[in-house]
């Protein structure tokens, strides 16, 4: 008891010193924050923001900063470029098969030539695509996919639920591990929070399923970031036919949940040469996530061409020194020759793809934006109105869905390339979080996608320049006010 007393009034003598040290460390951990931000952050914006408020409220500002402040995921480039390695092995033995159905980067395919330079997964021809509108379509594949399968299944979703649609999911994946087929799944940890508790996820674990977590906080310097998420959805069976879009797996995507209503999404199946690209993007996640290679990838399964789609696999991520989905959007719309239309549910840009519809637009382009009439939260919607306001003097169609919440994330460009994917047409997509797109060019699945957008806009309401002008002067002091929270929206 001596020594405790003691102990304690030694402490409480030491306390203001202890106090004013803290105060002074936190202080100056706060203005190399702040440096790091003026240095790192990629938006003029987002550098001054963090380095007023680092500097002005520290000891609030430094541990949002510490969550929240960075966009560079350190350490994933260097397991991509492993895998990248792994799959290059494959090139080289399959070389013959193979090179029959890449496109070579030439300047007769500008599109692809500049994506694949930051990719770095080729583009394939003979290709088979199918469109997936809606749950129950998308679903009903998959499990059809699922159960054929003979070697492995790559499951990934950044949403993972235990409700009907999950244990049906899980019930044939379990069905399968005991069968002998490999399955690896893997989900991220801030969508599927809930999920590591659940009686589902307990049952796949038990029954041979990987599941694994992500593993965002991954590394030295991403140990308190919960900014990062990995935000694809993609399903690959036996290397043969991969699945890509915008549905997580809960009830909500089929539209059963009444609070949400009708569900508005799309997902593709691809069967050929280009399920290789989706494979590979899964291999590293997987790498990151546990350190080690998948051992069943059979690559060379996915050499048989299946139909006449080219097909670029685009995976985009926070690792890579540039913001490959941002570019991605801004070459598409600079491409256009004809039209650009974009189907969101997320519709918070940058300054340059603003600049770049605008000037889309101006040189005559049929440029067509669909977001959903009531966004997934106010300050969303509002950043969405501002957005607005800017694009309707310089041509650009908006057009709000009305039929429910629209979830795709799909573009059309001209008559001959389209897109489907889980990339929003926002900052998070474009800078923090792991995504993947299937940009596709054939005029067949363009037309495809022309004819379901079509379907989606008679399901919309156009917004008027009067519309948004009559709008009252706090709606417009609020979308301002939205705006400034557009970098982490």
């Amino acid at each position: 008891m001596d020594f405790l007393a003691r102990l304690t009034e030694i402490i409480l003598a030491l306390l203001p010193e202890i106090i004013a040290t803290t105060l002074v460390l936190v202080y100056v951990a706060a203005i190399i924050a702040a440096l790091e931000a003026a240095l790192r952050t990629r938006t003029s914006q987002g550098a001054i923001a963090w380095a007023i408020s680092l500097i002005t409220f520290p000891y609030i500002a430094l541990p949002l900063y510490l969550v929240f402040g960075r966009n560079k995921f350190d350490g994933y480039l260097e397991k991509r470029l492993e895998v990248e390695q792994e799959a290059s092995k494959f090139m080289a033995r399959a070389s013959d098969a193979l090179s029959r159905h890449i496109i070579p980067a030439t300047a007769d395919t500008p599109l692809y030539t500049s994506l694949f330079r930051l990719t770095r997964i080729p583009a394939t021809s003979g290709n088979e695509l199918q469109l997936l509108v809606d749950g129950q379509a998308t679903f009903d594949s998959i499990v059809e996919g699922m159960q054929a399968a003979e070697k492995y299944i790559l499951f990934q979703f950044y949403i993972i639920r235990d409700d009907d649609l999950g244990r049906r999911l899980g019930r044939v994946l379990a069905d399968k591990a005991r069968d002998g087929v490999k399955v690896y799944l893997l989900y991220d940890e801030v969508g599927s929070r809930p999920f590591p508790g659940t009686r589902l996820h307990q049952q796949l674990q038990m029954t041979g399923v990987r599941v694994v977590p992500f593993n965002t906080t991954q590394g030295r310097r991403n140990r308190f970031q919960l900014n990062f998420r990995n935000h694809r959805k993609a399903v690959v069976v036996d290397g043969r036919q991969a699945w890509v879009g915008g549905h997580n797996v809960g009830i909500e995507y089929l539209g059963l949940k009444k609070r949400v209503g009708h569900w508005r999404d799309t997902h593709v199946r691809v069967r050929g040469p280009a399920v290789m690209g989706v494979a590979q993007a899964f291999a590293t996640d997987w790498l990151w996530a546990t350190r080690k290679f998948l051992p069943d990838i059979t690559w060379e399964s996915g050499v048989e061409a299946r139909g006449d789609c080219d097909v670029l696999v685009f995976p985009s991520d926070p690792a890579s020194e540039f913001e490959e989905a941002g570019l991605m959007f801004h070459q598409v719309i600079v491409a256009a020759q004809q039209r650009v239309w974009i189907a969101s549910p997320y519709f918070v840009p940058d300054h340059a793809i603003i600049s770049a519809l605008q000037l889309a637009a101006l040189r005559g382009v049929d440029v067509r934006l669909i977001i959903p009439d009531e966004p997934d939260g106010p300050v969303v919607g509002m950043a969405n109105w501002s957005y607005t306001r800017e694009l309707l003097p310089a041509g650009v169609r908006v057009f709000r869905y009305r039929d429910g919440f629209m979830h795709q994330k799909v573009l059309l460009m001209d008559d001959t390339v389209a897109g489907v994917g889980t990339a929003n047409f926002d900052n998070r997509s474009f800078r923090l979080n792991f995504e993947i797109t299937l940009l596709v060019r054939n005029e067949g699945f363009a037309a495809e996608v022309d004819h379901m957008l079509r379907e989606d806009l008679a399901r919309c309401r156009e917004v008027s320049r009067d519309e948004v002008d009559g709008k009252s002067i706090w709606f417009h002091l609020a979308m301002s006010v939205a705006r400034l929270f557009a970098p982490v929206l």
